[in-house]
């Protein structure tokens, strides 16, 4: 990171790192400021900060190299994959003294500087965020303003910007400017560094609210079976009128509305009286040759497939069908749309609500498969400083429980002999799978009698992912 105090360098960090970890990529951030805290328990003022406090600027440079010792280890010791070092970094003298910590042991750099001169954006975000740190802590909001404002001006003395028309013209980098109003980039060297300036591209500031909630009760979760595309049942379609109020009660300007294209989650829109938006990659996870049947069915008739996915749930793929490793790579097209939007309601399946919540607590991979979404219940997120805050509200409709608690078993680690890989097809016979719609004429009178929604294709399919047509359980 580069960029002067207040310029959401913390923020940036922090969201891309939660971002790379959903989507499987380990990484971790470095705060230097942390480890200064560390280093000097009691801050006094500013003048730790000016470039003429020479004991303090050793203090400071010794920190940035313990921070970057800490990255080596993560990244030779510790399996990650991205390191990012959370800094001001605003000099070339100390940008240099990273790219040769990476080029002595063949780390690769990408430089991400925030750039804002917006004086009520940087006094907000001092606001927010910067009065709360422990720094200020016994500290009365006036004088912790003033301080920190004379922190700034302490490092704008010596700030050298990227410079990727001449002297950081070999550099990789990003420069975002003025909270996303304009991008710079410079020599992207690869896959992971061009998936980053996409998502940094993509993400606001704005404040909103996203809506999550699973589809109105279906026929198929009172029988206890799983997939398939069975419509509601009569507490499921009371669910859907209870939502059209709620939704009536909020308020919200040019709210959008999502849902999968599967008949529950449909029909769980049309109450609502709203043009909605049908998204394939908000199907359900696909269950493959375990489609429309209970787990008491999965167990007697796919014994070893039932044990198989107790013991590693999030990596585990159904034959002929989707793990949640899959559905990640599946909806990050949503993510981004998700990042790039303001108000939504994205009415969807336990499987898909899992891995965007997932997505937006930072919750891993080992704790989104049981993550808990109960029908008839709306998740309202809304976005803060660091993270995001969840409000969890039950519209008083009854409903079966579908949640399956992590087997005793599985919490003593997985197998040694687990089928980890869902690249590779298990090795258990793959029947041909059942259809989701009898026919082409059912299909066209279904979709016929839907004159409200608005069918979305996602536009973009990332290598790997499985977009095919049958997407669905939990």
């Amino acid at each position: 990171m580069v960029g002067l105090p207040a310029r959401g360098k913390t923020y940036i960090s922090k969201k891309l790192t939660r971002y790379l970890n959903w989507i499987g990529v380990p990484t971790k951030v470095f705060n230097v400021g942390e480890y200064r805290r560390e280093a000097v328990k009691h801050y006094s003022s500013y003048d730790f900060f000016r470039p003429d406090n020479e004991e303090a600027m050793k203090v400071r440079r010794q920190c940035a190299l313990a921070a970057l010792r800490d990255v080596k280890q993560y990244l030779t010791e510790e399996a990650g994959q991205i390191a990012v070092f959370d800094a001001t970094n605003t000099t070339r003298e100390r940008r240099g003294m990273i790219l040769n910590f990476a080029k002595e042991n063949g780390f690769k750099v990408f430089f991400i500087e925030s750039v804002c001169n917006d004086p009520t954006v940087v006094a907000t975000n001092v606001m927010e965020v910067k009065l709360s740190s422990p720094d200020y802590r016994d500290c009365n909001s006036t004088d912790a303003m003033e301080d920190f404002m004379k922190r700034i001006n302490c490092y704008q003395a010596s700030y050298q910007p990227l410079d990727p028309d001449d002297y950081d013209r070999e550099l990789s980098l990003i420069k975002v400017i003025d909270v996303g109003r304009r991008f710079l980039v410079n020599r992207v060297q690869d896959h992971i560094q061009s998936r980053i300036v996409y998502y940094l591209m993509n993400i606001h500031v704005q404040p909103r609210t996203i809506y999550l909630c699973r589809h109105g009760e279906s026929e198929f979760n009172l029988k206890g079976k799983i997939g398939g595309d069975s419509g509601l049942s009569n507490r499921g379609k009371k669910f859907a009128l209870a939502l059209n109020k709620f939704v009536e009660e909020q308020n919200l300007k040019d709210l959008k509305v999502w849902t999968s294209q599967l008949k529950r989650t449909i029909q769980t829109a049309e109450a609502l009286q709203l043009p909605y938006e049908q998204w394939k990659a908000l199907n359900e996870i696909d269950a493959g040759v375990c489609e429309e049947m209970t787990y008491e069915e999965i167990r007697d008739q796919h014994p070893e497939e039932f044990v198989l996915r107790d013991q590693d749930k999030y990596y585990y793929r159904y034959p002929s069908g989707e793990s949640y490793q899959d559905l990640v790579q599946r909806l990050e097209p949503v993510i981004m749309e998700l990042e790039r939007q303001e108000n939504v309601l994205v009415i969807c399946h336990q499987a898909v609500m899992r891995c965007l919540l997932a997505y937006f607590l930072d919750k891993s991979a080992d704790e989104m498969p049981y993550l808990k979404c109960p029908l008839h219940t709306v998740l309202k997120l809304t976005p803060v400083a660091y993270g995001c805050r969840v409000e969890s509200i039950s519209l008083n409709i009854e409903a079966v429980n579908t949640h399956r608690e992590r087997p005793e078993e599985a919490k003593k680690g997985p197998n040694p002999l687990m089928r980890r890989n869902s690249v590779t097809p298990l090795a258990s016979p793959e029947p041909t799978k059942k259809p989701r719609i009898n026919s082409f004429e059912e299909h066209v009178a279904v979709s016929s009698a839907l004159p409200g929604c608005v069918p979305q294709e996602v536009p973009t399919q990332l290598p790997g992912q499985n977009m095919n047509n049958s997407q669905k359980p939990s």
